[in-house]
């Protein structure tokens, strides 16, 4: 079973349907998206605003959450404003709620740019989800500077692990 968040039209059910997966929830805010949500999936609830939902109700029910919590604020095409921008807030509400649900497995989807925010946005989500104290900071390079994310790694923490990989959308057939 899975719940999908910032959930669109609905990739993640077309993709894990051959694997025999049930959506038990969307989250979509949307007015198109969420359309074509109730046309589709008729008998999946979409909850809208995740920020508002009680997620602590499908703790223990769910293998997989999945989502791409909104790219603009860390997008090298946006302002990236970061954790300062609400949509990117949402990747830590995101978080909490990933905690709330507790599944066996969580895919977060978002844009390179998250790995190189200036406020270490992507610190901030790993160390919340993986249960550190502070930020964790990205690694150091050779000379000694943190700069920027790798685009691949694996942290771990006394609530879990969480493991990362930049994949280009151009090699999967996608335009973006």
């Amino acid at each position: 079973t899975f719940i999908s968040m910032f959930s669109g039209i609905e990739a993640a059910s077309v993709a894990f349907k051959p694997l025999g997966w049930r959506a038990l929830a969307f989250a979509e805010i949307d007015k198109f998206p969420s359309a074509v949500l109730a046309h589709h999936y008729p008998d999946v609830p979409n909850v809208g605003d995740m920020s508002k939902h009680d997620w602590a109700q499908y703790r223990g029910k769910v293998d997989i959450v999945c989502g791409g919590p909104p790219c603009q604020a860390f997008s090298v095409a946006g302002l990236r404003a970061g954790m300062d921008d609400p949509r990117g807030a949402l990747s830590i509400i995101y978080m909490r709620a990933l905690h709330a649900i507790n599944p066996r497995n969580a895919i977060i989807e978002n844009v390179p740019g998250w790995l190189s925010s200036a406020d270490n946005a992507f610190g901030c989500f790993l160390a919340g989800l993986v249960g550190a104290d502070d930020a964790l900071p990205p690694p150091a390079d050779a000379s000694g500077k943190r700069r920027k994310w790798p685009n691949a790694g694996m942290v771990s923490g006394p609530k879990g692990r969480a493991a990362w990989r930049v994949l280009d959308a151009q090699f999967f057939g996608l335009a973006q």
